[in-house]
């Protein structure tokens, strides 16, 4: 693990006065302040009392390693701020327990027995007095909550910082050159956050011509249902045009959408006994390529590029790569127990590489689809993505919903749902019902992706029955769509104008981190790919 200028400035001072209706006892080690609330009798809530075991807390911060003005690595940041968080919990333990005590006290002073021995104005005195030390002692519990939503906010830093891996190179060169600085001063955690190269994720201008590598992977174009015997589909992929239609045997073949002899569109043509025929002079060809047929001329050798092409589980796949294809393709089947409901393709004007990562983010759900299927979702304090340390998949937490990555270019998806737009439970496993999602991002072009969404229920199958049921789900999707296209064109426009949609990742984007990572790592011709088994 590289070494990180971190410092460990975690640990929060606590500046604490009490009044003399308690006794107290302060001491320092290591440089903080130890704090305990003792009764008026000088023990700590009786041993016998039901509460003991949630007072009787050992203060961590004895134990803390001493490394004030030192850089640490990861690993012991991480450390530290573990540390940190127990603290924050004594702290609150103590807190409340001053709470509780107060609440006696007052209890005490309004007993009617205590009226026989007190004046009125000896019990509003007393009153007045705990009225203030209560007041303080709320204070000092809203101060708690602020240190543990800071505390909260280090470790997410911390645990990106080891997750995600975003520093492996940069960071030896930035931490060398902060441990070769003269200075001796301890760096506060701004500074160190501002040294440290966070936003190295660079996903900014004009999208690049893209990088043969990442064209040597099967890719789904067409659903099966949509590639009748006498039909065809134009496509575009990598900035090219093709079409794709099934031969006189039914099996499917991808050639280039444009003849040889004038450069006319195939798709407009026609099918026939298997070959496509161009609408301009009526040549035809096969699923490989090959021209068949040359009315009015005599026949000569000519053919057209022609695509590996496949069907397999429902969709038509195409190798567009030069390197020689795999010989397995992948299963983008829902799991066991759910029926497909709705197969929808559609054009969007947006770089794929921006549609993944906008569908590999949940959790900007409660804020961007609040007309659609996130209506009403209350936003939690705090969002996380738990995933396998080397894994393109994982869970959401709160969210019941399990999402991964595949590469190249899908998303698999599935939801825990109680009834349409509304969530149950904290996992998929204790959700009775589930939606499962496939969304395939083909690239198009630079500044467009042909999407692919299949979605299947493991309930309700008589849906599939109902009559234009299809066209309900088509238009569902597309509304949620445009609640995400209008955001995704706004960050392509400012991208290609020079801005960084990647400036400032936080811990809820780490697996569309790690798609910018295995994406970079594709385009840079890296052979073991990470996050991956196989090449």
């Amino acid at each position: 693990m590289a070494a990180i200028a971190t410092a460990t400035a975690l640990s929060l001072p606590i500046p604490l006065s009490r009044s003399s209706k308690f006794n107290s006892k302060r001491s320092v080690r290591g440089g903080f302040r130890v704090f305990a609330v003792f009764g008026e009798e000088g023990a700590l809530v009786d041993k016998k009392s039901p509460w003991y075991p949630l007072f009787d807390v050992e203060d961590p911060r004895s134990k803390i390693p001493q490394c004030k003005g030192k850089f640490l690595d990861v690993n012991q940041a991480l450390e530290v701020a573990r540390y940190d968080i127990q603290y924050c919990d004594w702290r609150a333990r103590q807190d409340v327990l001053t709470i509780m005590l107060l609440h006696e006290k007052v209890v005490e002073v309004l007993n009617p027995l205590a009226r026989d021995f007190k004046s009125i104005g000896t019990m509003k005195k007393e009153l007045a007095e705990l009225q203030e030390e209560l007041a303080q002692a709320h204070r000092q519990v809203h101060i708690s909550e602020a240190r543990v939503a800071t505390a909260l906010d280090k470790l997410a830093y911390m645990e990106t910082l080891v997750n995600d891996k975003l520093l492996q190179d940069t960071t030896r060169s930035e931490a060398s050159r902060v441990d070769s600085s003269p200075s001796t001063s301890q760096p506060s955690l701004e500074t160190v956050k501002s040294k440290l190269p966070r936003s190295s994720l660079n996903v900014s201008g004009p999208v690049q011509p893209y990088n043969p590598c990442l064209k040597n992977f099967w890719y789904p174009v067409v659903f099966s249902a949509d590639l009748k015997d006498d039909t065809m589909v134009p496509i575009d992929c990598f900035e090219e045009p093709w079409v794709i239609f099934r031969g006189q045997d039914g099996k499917p073949g991808c050639v280039q959408n444009t003849c040889a002899h004038r450069a006319c569109p195939l798709h407009l043509g026609s099918v026939n006994e298997g070959r496509i025929q161009c609408p301009y002079h009526g040549w035809e060809y096969s699923t490989n390529g090959k021209c068949e047929k040359m009315p009015s001329t005599r026949l000569v050798n000519v053919k057209i590029r022609a695509l590996p092409c496949f069907e397999h589980e429902g969709m038509i796949w195409i190798w567009p790569g030069n390197d020689p294809p795999t010989a397995t393709l992948p299963s983008l089947q829902p799991p066991s127990g759910f029926q497909i409901h709705a197969e929808i393709v559609m054009e969007l004007p947006v770089e794929h590489g921006l549609l993944l990562d906008n569908l590999l983010d949940l959790a900007h759900a409660p804020f961007t689809h609040t007309s659609t299927f996130a209506k009403g979702w209350s936003v939690p304090s705090l969002v996380k993505f738990l995933t396998p340390a080397s894994g393109l998949q994982g869970y959401w937490d709160p969210y019941p919903i399990d999402m991964e990555f595949r590469p190249p270019c899908m998303v698999l998806s599935t939801i825990g749902i109680s009834e349409p737009g509304k969530l149950e439970g904290r996992s998929t496993d204790q959700c009775t019902t589930h939606l499962h999602q496939l969304h395939v991002c083909l690239p198009a072009s630079r500044q467009k992706t042909r999407l692919l969404y299949r979605m299947s229920l493991d309930f309700a199958p008589v849906l599939k029955h109902i009559p234009f049921m299809q066209y309900l789900w088509r238009h569902f999707a597309e509304k949620v769509l445009n609640e995400d296209l209008r955001l995704v064109v706004g960050q392509q426009d400012r991208m290609i104008n020079g801005a960084n949609v990647w400036n400032l990742p936080v811990s809820y984007d780490k697996l569309g981190v790690r798609y910018r990572m295995w994406r970079d790592a594709v385009d840079r011709g890296v052979k073991q790919l990470p996050f991956s088994k196989s090449v």
